[in-house]
């Protein structure tokens, strides 16, 4: 992997942890880190050896919506420049949406505004009790555009109207109730917790894992339901004769684990 400025990332037996790097702002984020994040995941889709991808924040924060610095360039914009630059938000969404592996937020501090399309865009999210959420945008004026086909995918209309309109500030506790996060928990706990999810995670076939996330999106975003029917029979069929699912089938039958178990 190649090395960001506004990233860290850490690969240790098949598990890439992508830090946001910019502890002193509370990982704000910027065109470079947008820009970044994108070029990582993107990146990440071609690495082999990755099997699970954890993003998370330096610092006390996981993410605190957009820098000072960057919206007080944005407030000098025009249409079309305005228009580019939330182009580029909205690719980093759906880089991270659109990850061929696994992926899971942990997440502390705060998790402001655009911090929640970065949290909303993972399969798992798991996070501290204390953790401070607010989709925060109304109070500037404007709405969370860019993180809502993640957001709502995640929580429904309902929840979004509720957190989006209103711009209230909410616990860990309540993020899980409106299912923004898969589990909160005390953050002595966390990384604990998260540990035994990816766990479980790497019994799973690789190839797998991938095929679910392309299924989920195929099913969700491009077809039909008479659509699906041949889709997912297509699929089924490729699976059961790829090296992998051989694998995977004559392991269960041999009662022994397959060879991506260590």
């Amino acid at each position: 992997m190649k090395k960001f400025e506004t990233l860290e990332i850490a690969i240790n037996e098949n598990i890439a942890t992508v830090w946001l790097n910019r502890p002193d702002l509370h990982n704000a984020l910027n065109q470079q880190l947008i820009l970044e994040l994108i070029d990582c995941f993107e990146s990440i889709n071609h690495e082999s050896e990755i099997r699970i991808v954890v993003l998370r924040g330096k610092g006390k924060s996981f993410c605190a919506g957009a820098d000072l610095n960057y919206m007080k360039g944005i407030a000098g914009f025009g249409m079309e420049e305005n228009y580019q630059d939330s182009l580029k938000l909205a690719k980093c969404f759906n880089a991270i949406y659109t990850c061929k592996k696994p992926t899971i937020a942990v997440v502390q501090g705060a998790a402001i505004g655009g911090a929640n399309g970065l949290l909303a865009a993972c399969d798992f999210v798991y996070c501290a009790d204390d953790t401070k959420f607010a989709f925060s945008e109304v109070k500037l004026g404007i709405a969370p555009a860019t993180i809502s086909p993640y957001v709502f995918k995640r929580i429904g209309e309902y929840s979004s109207r509720e957190l989006m309109i209103s711009g209230k500030r909410f616990s860990g506790k309540e993020a899980e109730w409106h299912r923004l996060v898969n589990k909160s928990m005390p953050l002595e706990e966390l990384d604990s917790f998260v540990q035994t999810i990816i766990d479980g995670l790497m019994t799973s076939g690789p190839d797998a894992m991938a095929a679910c996330k392309t299924l989920i999106y195929t099913i969700s975003n491009k077809l039909s339901f008479e659509e699906s029917v041949d889709y997912t029979a297509r699929l089924i069929a490729e699976l059961r004769s790829s090296k992998e699912g051989q694998e995977g089938m004559a392991s269960f039958l041999e009662k022994r684990k397959p060879y991506w178990v260590n």
